[in-house]
């Protein structure tokens, strides 16, 4: 190879490195800062992405749980919803063979009859009686109507069921809740996008940019974060 070419080859390389051995000056210092910035970014994105992702699956499991309670608390309360019409069944059809017994004149057994009402039924049985319902016309159509009749397993189904719907109200605020979370997951990802794929420019105004439009978003989702409920 020509002298002159080596000459000229050797000239471009201490140029290159005069070139390089004036960006380790303030350029250089500038660089490692961003570099420091974007590794301070990249912690808080971790952080904020394990914090976002375990209240996603906590709230999710609230939500499965609030689900359950209210399937359980509806079966109990048809349960014993049921169970109040049946007795109230039992009650209806002994009032009826009682008024046979009485207005056929059988008062032995209409009296054996009146002491086969069920203990909540019975105070409602002897009010009504005290209203001569046989030759009243203005007297209430049977012991339900009378205020001392009170079912408490029919009240115990009532209160069952407004307990499951507040349960299943508490399932789909955690759903929604989960769901937020699951989103703010969706943002820090797109936050490490962008900042992975600054740190690939070499233009550094293009890497500021970048950099701090994922900042913002990250500071967007800390502060959701910290405002959302916490499981």
């Amino acid at each position: 190879m020509p002298e002159g070419n080596i000459n000229i080859e050797v000239a471009e390389h201490l140029r290159e490195h005069g070139e390089h051995a004036g960006e380790s000056g303030p350029s250089r210092r500038r660089i490692e800062i961003i570099e420091i910035l974007e590794a301070v970014l990249l912690a808080i994105v971790a952080l904020a992405t394990a914090v976002s992702g375990y209240q996603a699956a906590r709230w999710d499991g609230e939500s499965s749980r609030a689900y359950a309670t209210s399937s359980r608390l509806r079966v109990e309360a048809e349960q014993a919803s049921l169970t109040s019409n049946q007795y109230l069944a039992y009650n209806a059809g002994n009032v009826t063979a009682w008024l046979q017994a009485a207005t056929s004149g059988n008062a032995e057994l209409a009296d054996i009859l009146a002491n086969r009402f069920t203990e909540e039924y019975k105070p409602a049985f002897e009010a009504w009686l005290k209203t001569d319902p046989l030759t009243n016309p203005d007297a209430p159509a049977g012991p339900g109507e009378m205020p001392q009749f009170f079912d408490p397993r029919a009240e115990e189904a009532a209160v069952m069921a407004k307990e499951a719907h507040a349960a299943f109200e508490e399932g789909v605020t955690s759903r929604e809740t989960g769901e937020h979370y699951v989103r703010l997951t969706v943002i820090l990802a797109a936050v490490l996008f962008l900042i992975a794929i600054g740190q690939r420019f070499t233009i550094r105004r293009v890497r500021y940019a970048v950099n701090i439009v994922a900042g913002v978003f990250l500071v967007y989702c800390i502060m959701l974060i910290a405002t959302y409920p916490h499981a």
